[in-house]
């Protein structure tokens, strides 16, 4: 089986599996209500994390995915923070303690964004209305291109103890083809300043699959990248929706690279990484040092999937604060309003902002612990998972009968019980958990479009 072949039988659509169910199937049938009530519910030893999320930017990157959108006044900004913290408050009301959190991420957009005193007055009303552990992880994400110097004292005040730069590639002819020029020195100058603060765990973003990109140009965005001496590094794969994110249309898209093309890509980066870096590849599209604690996380089984990729946060509950956020609780999902307008309204008059959202099953919870460690793990046993939730097997052996195709093309290796992703498979794991995904079968003319496997 070629590489070519494998691109033919397996580059279709399918979710990232950030959640499960995702969020095409969440729906506005969960509201304020439902919300309200998981957050009384929750146990007072939960351990929780929160999600904060910032949807401006200072310029707009052409390839963005995200909820953003690019703002350089200061009021509407401030007009936000404030509703962020009627937001923290809210929450923790319902809670009606000072819950204990164990990792606070900042993303967007661009969370450098706000004013720095809001930032500061943000943290500092987290501290007041939640109890932050003191090894708590602080996290946020940062354009380098849009770090002035004193940004750094704001971070330090915040006490962020992890940054993730992003670099999606440094060359020039790709950066202006997806809007984003972004030198090598700016990139290292923002890493180490991160570190003369002190911050212990500086990431790296990169991406394959954008227009213009070749083996030969991503080999050498990689190399600069190991020269940063990174801890982790995510390489993810260029998601074009152009029927979602109507921007992306301004790209030169008979440049974007095609499936063959972006698996070799994939492949090269890989390489580089890993066998040039001695960094560690972490489920699907992550690399860690060996010393970092994601690497540690993959070798253990401890490692975590969600919303913000990969992570060792092993927390039982997510709270997502902010436009178009999205939280996690035992019962299901909840996912705030996405308009800021809609959003600030909600929060002025005292009520949650929740636009949607999904109810689990005990079906729900046991696929999705099966797609957890399929996309962490690359490996999964199913009976003993079903064993684990009480359920017989059989619906998931139902299921994982395609996997001997997989296996005759060299992707996994299944006894029949149990299943392993192998090396070559590793840029396919998400159609192999997409054979358990409940949600997709039968219904392939009514699907939502996703990104591309590889």
């Amino acid at each position: 089986m070629t590489d070519a072949d494998l691109i033919a039988r397996y580059d279709g659509r399918v979710p990232r599996y950030t959640s499960y169910p995702t969020a095409p199937h969440f729906h506005d049938g969960i509201g304020v209500g439902e919300y309200a009530h998981w957050l009384v519910a929750l146990p007072p030893d939960a351990a929780i994390s929160l999600y904060l999320h910032v949807p401006f930017c200072d310029r707009l990157c052409l390839y963005c995915g995200c909820h953003t959108t690019v703002v350089h006044h200061d009021r509407p900004k401030r007009n936000y923070a404030q509703a962020l913290a009627r937001e923290i408050g809210l929450v923790a009301d319902r809670l009606g303690r000072r819950a204990r959190v164990s990792q606070i991420h900042w993303g967007g957009g661009t969370p450098t964004s706000l004013p720095d005193d809001c930032l500061d007055a943000l943290m500092e009303l987290i501290r007041v209305r939640f109890d932050v552990a003191p090894d708590a992880e602080i996290a946020i994400e940062i354009d380098p291109a849009s770090l002035p110097p004193g940004k750094l004292e704001a971070l330090a005040q915040m006490g962020v103890t992890r940054a993730s730069l992003g670099v999606q590639d440094f060359d020039e002819t790709v950066q202006k083809a997806i809007g984003r020029m972004q030198s090598f020195d700016e990139t290292r100058d923002a890493a180490e300043g991160l570190r003369r603060l002190g911050v212990a765990s500086v990431n790296l973003d990169l991406i394959y699959g954008l227009p213009h990109q070749t083996e030969e140009s991503v080999t050498r965005t990689a190399r600069l990248a190991l020269e940063l001496a990174p801890d982790r590094a995510a390489v993810f794969g260029y998601a074009h929706v152009p029927w979602m994110k109507k921007h992306q249309k301004l790209m030169p898209e008979a440049a974007l690279p095609m499936g063959l093309a972006r698996l070799r890509q994939e492949a090269t980066i890989r390489g580089v990484l890993a066998e040039e870096g001695g960094m560690v590849p972490v489920g699907l599209d992550h690399y860690a040092h060996p010393a970092d604690a994601m690497a540690n996380a993959a070798h253990t089984g401890a490692l975590q999937r969600g919303f913000q990729g990969y992570t060792t946060d092993a927390a039982s509950v997510l709270i997502g604060l902010g436009a178009s956020a999205i939280g996690a609780l035992p019962e299901g999902y909840v996912q705030n309003l996405p308009s800021i307008p809609a959003y600030e309204a909600s929060l002025a008059q005292g009520r949650l902002p929740v636009a949607r959202g999904v109810a689990l099953s005990h079906e729900d919870r046991l696929r999705r612990a099966v797609i957890e460690r399929i996309m962490c793990d690359l490996a999964v046993d199913l009976p003993a998972m079903a064993q684990t939730f009480g359920a017989q097997a059989a619906p998931l052996l139902a299921a994982a009968a395609p996997l001997s195709g997989f296996e005759s093309d060299g992707l996994v290796e299944w006894n029949g019980a149990r299943l392993r992703v192998t090396e070559r498979g590793r840029p396919f794991v998400r159609n192999v958990a997409a054979l358990f995904d409940a949600y997709l079968r039968g219904r392939e003319s009514s699907q939502p479009r996703h990104a591309r496997a590889v």
